[in-house]
């Protein structure tokens, strides 16, 4: 059995939707999951135009349902007995055009676009399949289309609504029938609901946006709601409007916004409803009309995003120049802190703002020596940090004043460039975009966005108890703190991770501190970075670092660390993906900060650096790159792709360190598989850095193929018994080079003693046990026990897993697979103790009789203490 249904309390598009999904299912029964709205059933009462065949959902055995055709919703919540029978062999079919939200079901078909009504979206299948309809069937599609998109007025219409519209005027839809079914006068008792709504409506201020909410009561059911609610809306002029309204024993609620920072489907789905971000509707039961509007003023407080202001965007702490200092060092200070203007100060005081490019000019005059102050500008306006984020846009792009200061009773306190403004543009035009699709469930596209659900679902409960903790200690020191990096980066693509990185606008061991004194835990600092790590009773660890920017002298140098913002601390990040923060003050806790598009990246799965000089300043950033990359499933973009290539070609990899090199060289070989890795690394021309001589060619990728079945199969045996990953990978990568070729790129990557000599070693001893091994094999000679254990054992973890790949053999695999399922931890049963007691005489010998024990042991020539005991009472190796 096939069923097409839709949620409950349908609606015209719901309607519309199921007819339309029954032109692409017509062997599907039309079932309604619940109650219909009352202009949906005064339609089936006096319409006699349309013979719709809609089965009662009593009359259905639902256990017989094989596919299940959702229309107009998604969520479980919303789709009454039919979430009684989701069971893994039901086929769902799922046609919405609602944003994703927590409660959404999955299904083998999934047509999810944001059009302005679902049935756009059908009809762009019935087209595209060239199914005909009726003149009959497009009058009941255009009614739900006009419904669902205010007559075509909403702002989430989309062209693709017009083009449906056209399309079913074009197939006959009598626009009559549709303007008297949708156009009607209000009802006297409508009239006086919508009195009493007027006279209820209370405006409430939060978060800097007037919320108004209306509420009133009746005794009976009252049809059109949300075309009061709209009404309401228009003529009071209103942002954001909730209508909540108590009819026989239920309590409905009614959203609407036209701002970006109210978005009411999310407050409506936290009530088990659902809707658009401007548009929404839930059915409460059980609450009272005060607990419903305390409930949602709670929510409204969590949920709201604040009004832009211009300490939202402006750059913190302020780099400024003295009005007498040289346009040549100032022309310094501008490239290195990369700013395209300072403000210009005089015994404390704003007096000017100089550009970089009035220095530039200046210089190239010849005018290097002389001051700021001759040639800064004297006239600009100025901003204080609350100023609206539209009057800032408005000084800065209808002025032309490029840097704007913020001043907080005359004391400078930040600036805000016009490529700040022109950021924050960008984002509204990109929050406009329709039919954009979020990053899986959460409704991250864009720079800031709420993510505390995604925390709370995602992250242990003691986890979450610490974050929130932080961002207490954080208000009562003043401080704004946030997570960052590749936790936040993996947080937002459902990857287990939790290395927590803190950062903190303010003192971060300050910080530290006061978190010891709250909470169990010790704290080791490094003053001269600002940093702290929190070590806690289980072993776990937080690093917590003061938000800082850094300034490179010259290419490859370790840079300089200077004190900065959120935004400053990020930008000095290695790629867009890692450059993420949430923060964790109560406030605003929660808030996802993407000022460069890490979220757009991680959905497009691409590496992008911040800037174009990335790779000059660290090119040590071209391995992480490579092994972020292959860890993630990500492409590097083909921009950052040009500026490794071009990092590599003007040899600034040159300038790096050993030890440096070493440490990524490092990280990459401790990635479960390292071999991808490595094979781009010799595409970019890595490789000989690391040795002229280094290659990764078949065999090596074989090699590597062998090396991760080993230890995967080691990792499997569960044996308490460690090993580093990356010698026995970084054995692997040198085996094609002669034993000096070997001890010169140790010295390259500037291995200290002990570290080179265990790899030396290490691979020699190697070598020499396979060899002996061949011998053995080639020779037709069996060996015991516990020859291949004497040979085995006195080797490191390393070396022998090592060999266990690098050996085509099997005869030598199973000798080695032997040592580690069988032998490894054998030992006598008997100690020295218990031979003395047998008469051997302490000593030497002692020694020698627990080594032949040993030997008969592992040659299973004694198997319980009785049989060691006849052995040593033989007089096998009695003195």
């Amino acid at each position: 059995m096939e069923v097409i249904t839709t949620h409950t309390n349908a609606d015209f598009d719901s309607l519309a939707s199921m007819l339309a999904a029954k032109k692409l299912y017509p062997n599907a029964l039309l079932v309604f999951a619940g109650s219909q709205e009352r202009s949906l059933r005064d339609f089936f009462i006096h319409s006699t135009l349309y013979a719709l065949e809609v089965e009662r959902i009593k009359n259905i055995d639902l256990q017989q349902v094989k596919r299940l055709i959702l229309v107009d919703t998604r969520q479980m919540s919303r789709i009454g007995k039919f979430a009684e029978i989701l069971r893994p062999d039901l086929e769902i079919h799922i046609y919405d055009h609602h944003p994703p939200s927590a409660d959404d079901i999955h299904g083998s078909v999934e047509v999810v676009k944001e059009f302005g009504a679902t049935v756009t979206l059908l009809l762009n299948l019935i087209q595209e399949q060239e199914i005909d309809i009726t003149a009959d069937e497009a009058t009941v599609m255009m009614l739900g289309l006009y419904e669902d998109t205010g007559n075509l007025t909403f702002t989430s219409v989309t062209q693709e609504d017009f083009r449906a519209a056209a399309y079913l005027l074009q197939k006959g839809a009598n626009l009559n029938v549709i303007s008297n079914m949708i156009t009607k006068e209000l009802t006297a008792e409508q009239f006086f609901l919508l009195n009493d709504l007027v006279q209820s409506a209370t405006r409430t201020p939060i978060h800097g946006i007037d919320i108004v909410v209306a509420q009133a009561s009746v005794d009976h059911y009252i049809g059109d709601i949300a075309v009061l609610a709209h009404k309401l809306k228009d003529m009071e002029n209103l942002d954001v409007l909730f209508v909540l309204v108590l009819m026989e024993n239920r309590i409905y609620l009614i959203g609407r916004s036209r701002i970006d920072e109210v978005n009411v489907a999310e407050i409506a789905s936290e009530f088990g409803g659902g809707g658009h971000p401007t548009a929404s509707s839930a059915t409460i039961k059980g609450m009272t009309l005060v607990q419903v509007h305390d409930r949602l003023l709670k929510l409204l407080q969590d949920l709201v995003r604040p009004k832009r202001l211009a300490k939202d965007i402006m750059l913190f702490p302020v780099k400024t120049v003295n009005s007498e200092c040289s346009l040549q060092n100032t022309g310094d200070m501008l490239t290195r802190y990369n700013l395209p203007g300072l403000p210009v100060l005089n015994e404390g005081k704003v007096v000017g703002l100089i550009s970089k490019q009035t220095v530039e000019k200046a210089i190239r005059h010849g005018l290097g020596d002389g001051p700021v102050r001759d040639y800064m500008s004297t006239e600009f306006s100025t901003v204080t940090p609350e100023m609206p984020l539209s009057s800032v846009q408005q000084l800065i792009i209808g002025q032309n004043q490029r840097l704007l200061p913020v001043l907080d009773k005359e004391e400078l306190v930040g600036t805000i460039s016009l490529s700040n403004v022109m950021e924050e543009m960008q984002e509204e035009m990109l929050r406009s975009v329709k039919g954009s699709t979020p990053l899986e469930s959460q409704p991250l596209y864009g720079r800031k966005k709420i993510i505390a659900k995604l925390i709370r679902e995602r992250l242990p409960t003691r986890t979450q108890s610490l974050l929130v903790e932080f961002g207490k200690v954080g208000d009562d020191r003043g401080y704004a703190v946030y997570a960052v990096g590749g936790f936040v980066r993996d947080l937002l693509m459902r990857v287990e991770n939790l290395d927590i990185d803190i950062v903190i606008e303010g003192d971060g061991i300050q910080f530290a501190e006061e978190f010891e004194k709250r909470v169990p835990c010790r704290i080791r600092t490094h003053k001269k970075f600002g940093t702290a790590i929190i070590l806690f009773p289980d072993g776990s660890k937080i690093d917590v670092a003061t938000a800082r920017v850094e300034v490179y002298e010259s290419p490859a140098a370790l840079p300089t660390v200077e004190r900065g913002s959120i935004r400053m601390d990020l930008y000095r990040r290695d790629f867009t993906i890692n450059a993420l923060a949430f923060q964790l003050n109560p406030k605003g806790f929660g808030e996802l900060i993407d000022y460069f598009g890490g979220v757009k990246d991680i959905k497009e799965k691409v590496i992008r650096v911040l800037h174009n000089l990335s790779f000059v300043e660290d090119p040590t950033r071209v391995f992480r790159a490579i092994r972020l990359e292959q860890r993630l499933g990500f492409q590097i973009g083909k921009h950052t792709q040009h500026l490794m290539r071009n990092a590599v070609k003007m040899g600034f990899m040159d300038r790096l360190s050993g030890g440096r090199v070493l440490a990524e060289l490092i990280l990459v070989l401790e990635e479960e598989n390292p071999a991808p890795a490595l094979k781009r690394m010799r595409d970019f021309g890595l490789l000989r850095f690391l040795h002229p001589q280094l290659k990764f060619d078949e065999e090596s990728e074989s090699l590597f193929e062998r090396i991760h079945h080993v230890l995967s199969w080691f990792d499997f045996l569960f044996l308490e018994e460690s090993y580093e990953r990356w010698s026995i990978c970084y054995c692997g990568l040198i085996d094609v080079l002669k034993e000096s070729e070997l001890r010169d790129m140790c010295d390259r990557l500037s291995m200290n003693a002990k570290e080179k000599a265990k790899i030396i070693d290490g691979k020699q001893q190697a070598d020499q046990t396979l060899f002996q091994f061949f011998s053995w094999i080639t020779g037709g000679y069996r060996p015991k026990r516990s020859e291949i254990y004497s040979l085995l054992h006195p080797l490191s973890m390393e070396s022998k897993l090592f060999m266990m790949a690098k050996t085509t053999q099997n005869e030598t695999r199973r000798h080695i697979s032997l040592y580690f399922t069988q032998l490894k931890d054998v030992r006598p049963l008997l100690g020295g103790a218990d031979l003395i007691r047998l008469g051997i005489k302490p000593g030497p010998s002692i020694k020698k009789n627990l080594e032949n024990l040993l030997k008969a042991r592992l040659d299973e020539q004694v198997v319980t203490g009785d049989d060691e005991k006849d052995f040593i009472s033989r007089g096998v190796e009695v003195s």
